[in-house]
């Protein structure tokens, strides 16, 4: 038996407001689209309910520092990723590269990259 054993994904930004418009443009694509937003914290959950469905949670730090780190998300197929990266572009997004092929990683790999308005840095891909 298989289980996906990932849980959820806490990130810091320095604008919850600019945040919201943000992800929530285009995480509702990839299935995070029910949301349970506090004053603290913002919520985009799957339709598993909490707390053993997947969650991206996001929070305002005034002092929060983007690194290196990416957050890669799987997406159905190679129109998912273009729709993807279409809407994040819209919204904001920093650093597009992509979306297209990426046969270093694998011949079927097709993905694109970016970043969050404050520098936190995404993928998104497909393959088979």
């Amino acid at each position: 038996m298989s289980a996906n054993h990932f849980g959820h994904i806490d990130l810091r930004v320095t604008d919850l407001d600019v945040a919201l418009r943000f992800f929530g443009a285009w995480l509702p694509l990839l299935g995070f689209g029910t949301t349970y937003h506090g004053r603290e914290w913002k919520v985009f959950g799957t339709d598993e309910p909490l707390p053993s469905g997947p969650y991206f949670a996001i929070t305002e730090d005034a002092d929060h520092v983007p690194n290196r780190n990416r957050i890669a998300f799987w997406a159905r197929d190679r129109a998912h990723v273009d729709l993807i990266a279409h809407t994040a572009a819209a919204a904001g997004a920093l650093e597009m590269e992509g979306p297209g092929p990426c046969p270093e990683y694998d011949p079927s790999y097709y993905a694109v990259f970016f970043a969050d308005p404050f520098g936190n840095r995404f993928e998104v891909y497909h393959r088979t």
